[in-house]
Protein backbone atom coordinates (compact mmCIF):
# COMPACT_ATOMS: atom_id res chain seq x y z
CA UNK A 1 0.00 0.00 0.00
CA UNK A 2 0.86 3.27 -0.55
CA UNK A 3 0.77 6.06 1.91
CA UNK A 4 2.34 9.86 2.00
CA UNK A 5 2.97 11.43 5.43
CA UNK A 6 1.40 14.62 5.56
CA UNK A 7 3.43 17.83 6.72
CA UNK A 8 0.93 19.41 9.36
CA UNK A 9 1.47 18.58 12.80
CA UNK A 10 -1.78 17.61 14.29
CA UNK A 11 -4.00 17.74 17.42
CA UNK A 12 -6.49 15.25 18.44
CA UNK A 13 -9.78 17.08 20.72
CA UNK A 14 -12.00 16.29 22.63
CA UNK A 15 -14.61 18.62 23.17
CA UNK A 16 -18.12 18.10 24.81
CA UNK A 17 -21.42 16.63 23.48
CA UNK A 18 -22.81 19.97 23.56
CA UNK A 19 -19.79 21.93 22.77
CA UNK A 20 -20.91 24.25 19.14
CA UNK A 21 -20.13 22.25 15.96
CA UNK A 22 -16.66 23.19 15.12
CA UNK A 23 -15.97 24.97 11.96
CA UNK A 24 -12.55 24.97 10.52
CA UNK A 25 -10.70 27.85 9.20
CA UNK A 26 -9.70 29.70 6.32
CA UNK A 27 -7.05 27.99 4.87
CA UNK A 28 -7.03 24.86 7.41
CA UNK A 29 -5.40 21.63 5.50
CA UNK A 30 -6.47 19.09 7.84
CA UNK A 31 -9.90 19.20 9.88
CA UNK A 32 -11.95 15.95 11.06
CA UNK A 33 -14.93 16.14 13.31
CA UNK A 34 -17.03 13.06 15.27
CA UNK A 35 -20.03 13.48 16.88
CA UNK A 36 -21.40 10.73 19.27
CA UNK A 37 -23.94 10.98 22.29
CA UNK A 38 -20.83 11.64 24.72
CA UNK A 39 -18.42 13.53 22.76
CA UNK A 40 -17.00 15.44 20.16
CA UNK A 41 -14.19 14.13 18.55
CA UNK A 42 -11.63 16.92 16.36
CA UNK A 43 -8.64 16.11 14.45
CA UNK A 44 -7.23 19.16 13.16
CA UNK A 45 -3.92 21.41 12.38
CA UNK A 46 -1.65 22.03 15.99
CA UNK A 47 -2.67 26.16 15.34
CA UNK A 48 -6.64 25.86 15.41
CA UNK A 49 -7.06 23.38 18.10
CA UNK A 50 -9.63 25.07 20.17
CA UNK A 51 -9.01 25.64 24.01
CA UNK A 52 -11.80 25.67 26.98
CA UNK A 53 -11.88 24.79 30.67
CA UNK A 54 -13.90 21.36 28.92
CA UNK A 55 -11.76 20.72 26.05
CA UNK A 56 -8.27 17.98 26.06
CA UNK A 57 -6.31 18.68 23.26
CA UNK A 58 -3.72 15.97 22.39
CA UNK A 59 -1.17 17.66 20.49
CA UNK A 60 1.59 15.91 18.24
CA UNK A 61 0.58 13.86 15.89
CA UNK A 62 1.39 12.88 12.57
CA UNK A 63 -0.75 11.62 9.61
CA UNK A 64 -0.11 8.97 7.21
CA UNK A 65 -2.62 9.22 4.12
CA UNK A 66 -2.93 6.36 1.83
CA UNK A 67 -3.31 6.39 -1.34
CA UNK A 68 -7.11 6.85 -2.42
CA UNK A 69 -9.50 6.94 -3.79
CA UNK A 70 -10.18 3.08 -1.65
CA UNK A 71 -13.01 0.94 -2.57
CA UNK A 72 -15.52 0.27 -0.41
CA UNK A 73 -14.70 -3.25 -0.94
CA UNK A 74 -11.50 -3.44 0.11
CA UNK A 75 -11.16 -5.23 3.30
CA UNK A 76 -8.37 -5.43 5.89
CA UNK A 77 -6.46 -2.32 5.01
CA UNK A 78 -6.50 -1.11 8.89
CA UNK A 79 -5.28 -4.31 9.86
CA UNK A 80 -2.38 -4.29 7.30
CA UNK A 81 -1.22 -1.22 8.32
CA UNK A 82 -1.73 -1.05 11.83
CA UNK A 83 -0.14 -5.19 12.66
CA UNK A 84 3.15 -3.81 11.75
CA UNK A 85 2.89 -0.59 14.01
CA UNK A 86 1.90 -2.62 17.08
CA UNK A 87 4.91 -4.83 16.37
CA UNK A 88 6.63 -1.71 17.49
CA UNK A 89 4.93 -0.53 19.96
CA UNK A 90 3.34 2.68 18.22
CA UNK A 91 -0.04 3.97 19.24
CA UNK A 92 -2.66 5.00 16.65
CA UNK A 93 -5.50 7.22 16.01
CA UNK A 94 -7.32 6.00 13.14
CA UNK A 95 -9.39 9.01 10.72
CA UNK A 96 -11.53 7.53 7.78
CA UNK A 97 -12.86 10.03 5.38
CA UNK A 98 -14.80 7.96 2.15
CA UNK A 99 -12.25 8.06 0.13
CA UNK A 100 -9.25 6.92 2.25
CA UNK A 101 -7.94 6.22 5.48
CA UNK A 102 -5.47 8.19 7.26
CA UNK A 103 -3.10 6.46 10.11
CA UNK A 104 -2.22 8.55 12.80
CA UNK A 105 1.13 8.21 14.76
CA UNK A 106 2.73 10.04 17.75
CA UNK A 107 5.41 12.74 15.66
CA UNK A 108 8.15 11.39 18.16
CA UNK A 109 6.80 7.45 16.58
CA UNK A 110 7.02 8.88 13.43
CA UNK A 111 10.26 7.27 12.27
CA UNK A 112 9.82 3.93 13.70
CA UNK A 113 6.29 4.02 12.40
CA UNK A 114 7.50 4.79 8.74
CA UNK A 115 10.14 2.25 9.17
CA UNK A 116 8.29 -0.15 10.32
CA UNK A 117 5.35 0.34 7.15
CA UNK A 118 8.44 -0.15 4.70
CA UNK A 119 9.39 -3.52 6.17
CA UNK A 120 6.12 -4.37 5.57
CA UNK A 121 6.76 -4.16 2.17
CA UNK A 122 4.53 -0.41 2.35
CA UNK A 123 5.90 2.45 0.20
CA UNK A 124 6.09 5.66 2.58
CA UNK A 125 6.75 9.03 0.88
CA UNK A 126 7.11 12.90 2.72
CA UNK A 127 3.91 15.14 2.29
Amino acid sequence: MDLRVLPERLSVCRLPVDAPWPVPAAGTSFFSVTRTSVEVSLVCTEDAAPSGEHVRVEPDWRALEVAGPMDFSMVGVMAELTAPLADVDVSVFVVSTYDTDYVLVHAAALERAIDALRSAGHAVTAG
